[in-house]
């Protein structure tokens, strides 16, 4: 399938950018509805569990300890599920909504800017954690608890039963590996374009197409070196530096901007958030066509984004899980990120709205360049540049690293232990349909087959949520889990609804 898509894409790329566009254009306009009610329902779903007993169910043997710190095991969580997009729209996504195209009020108003971040909180939130977390939690529960393998088809065998071990499975694996590498090859060619708009933002370096393939080659040769070291080396040790780099360029960039504008905007919007989560959550504009093409063109291409997303992150975060409870997963999971998140759409929102509104006209500048001229208005700005594309150039590495480790599980019948040889030939597919995507038309192709591959996967998630809830409920009653547990599988000999 990944090979028909390279073929298509770069023999026949006019056509296949007609095609994608069409039918991005037919899931947003009449699916958009579908998206929206299936990512909050995953919220909810997410905070019962929570609250309910079963949280307390361990992932692993009840005597189980997690095989990573917490410090640890935080920086790889958010490597490898946000990276790229942070820096790529930190600074430019709080600003088009103020200044370029609004949610709701009229460009560069108050409520402008109210929305601006408010809708930034909303793309970047819980929604967008939850996804990943319902995903994870049903792979790690299923592998460590249930002691089967780490594949999507497995978690839906409380439903299916043995039908997940033959030609079902392979289906539903395969629409697994598949939107993996579309999710990952469209965050690897963000990467590309961000790292082409530093470097010709910085040092004039031509902005093209050849540019970034000879961008996605060169770190494609560093993400398949560190895939080749194991994930207790390369994706550990530079998901740490990840994190020291993107908590000092946050750091830095409060203290050399307003930072007292910076925190109160972060308190506001926080409130304004959870003020109004639920219509946010809901809001299809229904009686207002402008808006909503907004809403189809930000929320619902995010909500796409996550899903196509959520099998590789879902993956990566249930192989680093071993040991946690249900609760500390989703607690930390839902919650950690996205406060970090909050804090720095605040940070370099505020920095990019001052600087348009202080005469430095961001706004016609492109996406992929807005971070680096807004840090060109701030003190230190070329530190803060060059920070910023060593934090992109890791990003890339080890969102890529991870994904070829997640693909070689899920190709390898779920083996933790994938042959190097097997990573390394999905890194190479993975950065092949990255540069023909963005020879297909750029970050508008991107765009579209995200889209595209998210939907015949969210009918994946919605079968993993119910099986989750069969197999929770079922051991729940077998360990008589109302308040505290009465009985505990025997190690090797797991509950399963599927066999009791």
């Amino acid at each position: 399938m990944v090979i028909i898509v390279v073929f298509w894409g770069s023999v026949f790329s006019t056509e296949f950018q007609l095609i994608t566009e069409r039918l991005r254009n037919f899931i947003s306009n009449y699916l958009g509805w579908y998206y929206l009610l299936l990512v909050t329902g995953i919220v909810f779903f997410c905070l019962a569990i929570i609250i309910s007993p079963v949280s307390q169910i361990r992932l692993g043997d009840p005597d189980s300890k997690p095989e990573y710190s917490k410090l640890s095991w935080i920086a790889m969580l958010f490597s490898a599920g946000m990276g790229i997009g942070l820096v790529f729209w930190g600074a430019a996504e709080p600003l088009s909504h103020y200044a370029i195209s609004t949610p709701q009020g009229q460009v560069g108003s108050q409520q402008a800017m109210i929305d601006a971040f408010k809708f930034t909180f909303f793309h970047w939130g819980i929604h967008a954690w939850a996804v990943y977390a319902v995903v994870a939690l049903a792979l790690a529960y299923f592998k460590f608890r249930k002691k089967e393998k780490s594949l999507i088809s497995v978690t839906l065998k409380p439903i299916f039963g043995k039908k997940t071990d033959g030609f079902l499975g392979k289906i539903i694996d395969s629409i697994t590996i598949f939107a993996t590498v579309v999710g990952v090859a469209t965050t690897l060619g963000f990467g590309a374009v961000q790292i082409n708009g530093g470097l010709k933002y910085l040092f004039g370096v031509p902005m093209n197409m050849y540019v970034q393939i000879l961008i996605i080659t060169i770190t494609t040769l560093f993400f398949i070196m560190s895939a080749l070291s194991g994930i207790g080396k390369g994706v550990k040790i530079l998901s740490n530096i990840n994190a020291i780099l993107a908590v000092g360029l946050l750091a830095i960039a409060i203290l050399v901007g307003p930072s007292l504008a910076i925190m109160n905007t972060f308190v506001e919007t926080l409130g304004r958030y959870l003020q109004e989560f639920l219509k946010m959550s809901f809001r299809t504009a229904a009686f207002d066509p402008e808006q909503q093409m907004w809403i189809q063109t930000w929320t619902i291409f995010y909500w796409a984004w996550w899903i196509s997303w959520s099998p590789f992150v879902g993956v990566f975060i249930a192989r680093i899980s071993k040991g946690r409870t249900i609760r500390e997963f989703l607690t930390n999971v839902l919650l950690i990120p996205t406060i970090f998140c909050f804090l720095w759409f605040s940070a370099f929102g505020i920095l990019s709205t001052n600087a348009q509104n202080q005469g430095a006209e961001l706004t016609i500048l492109s996406t992929e360049e807005v971070l680096f001229g807004t840090f060109n208005h701030y003190p230190l700005g070329m530190v803060l540049s060059i920070i910023a594309l060593l934090l992109v150039f890791i990003f890339f590495i080890t969102s890529a690293d991870s994904a070829t480790f997640v693909l070689g599980m899920l190709s390898e019948n779920g083996s933790l232990y994938p042959h190097n040889k097997v990573k390394v030939v999905w890194g190479i597919l993975i950065s092949a349909i990255s540069v023909v995507l963005l020879m297909a038309g750029g970050l508008k192709a991107l765009q579209n087959i995200l889209i595209i591959v998210a939907l015949p996967f969210s009918i994946v998630i919605l079968l993993i949520i119910v099986s989750l809830y069969i197999e929770l409920n079922h051991e729940k009653k077998k360990m008589g889990l109302y308040i505290k547990p009465e009985n505990y599988p025997s190690k090797e000999e797991p509950f399963r609804s599927y066999e009791d």
